[in-house]
This record gives C-alpha cells, sequence and structure tokens, in this order.
C-alpha cells in the first residue's frame, strides 16, 4: 500500500511517482483510508478526494487483506456482494 501524500513533496512530484507505479504495474486500485474504501483508479469519487486521504493498492487481494471494502459507485458488484456479507442490526 502506498500513501499518496508520502510519494513526494509537490503535486508534481506524487504524479511523476504515482505515473511510474502505474506504468510498473505496482498500483491498481485506489482507496480512502479515513472508511476504508477501495475503487478503481478511474473513479470520480476517488478523483475528488484529499491527497492526505488517498491510498494505492496493487490488486484487490491486498486491499481486502488490510481492511478495506469495495466501492459502491465503481465496483457495484463486488460492493453488493460485500454487503450481502456484512451482518445487520437493527433497533
Amino acid at each position: 500500500m502506498y500513501r499518496h501524500i508520502e510519494l513526494g513533496k509537490t503535486g508534481g512530484e506524487r504524479m511523476i511517482k504515482l505515473r511510474a507505479l502505474i506504468h510498473k504495474k505496482k498500483v491498481s486500485l485506489a482507496g480512502y483510508w479515513p472508511k476504508k474504501i477501495y475503487g478503481l483508479l478511474s473513479c470520480g469519487s476517488g478523483k475528488r478526494m484529499k491527497v492526505a486521504h488517498r491510498v494505492f493498492f496493487y490488486d484487490e487481494q491486498e486491499a481486502v487483506a488490510k481492511g478495506y471494502r469495495p466501492c459502491g459507485h465503481c465496483l457495484r458488484s463486488a460492493y453488493e456482494k460485500w454487503k450481502s456479507t456484512q451482518k445487520h442490526y437493527f433497533k
């Protein structure tokens, strides 16, 4: 897992490092660490988050192993599958 904020001191440095990681196939998914959600790099929801909250993963297995759940927007079927396994408590 890579934290976006740790990839460089400036936005330009971070962008260059991230592009290199994507090109080398070391990154294929992005995540939002406060709520532990992962999704596609192209997801509109992910593109709006603050750099300090953004993380990147090699693959889905790494994201799940770190305790993240699929995005309900860009990974709808994986999200629905995950949601069906969650325990729901009603008052």
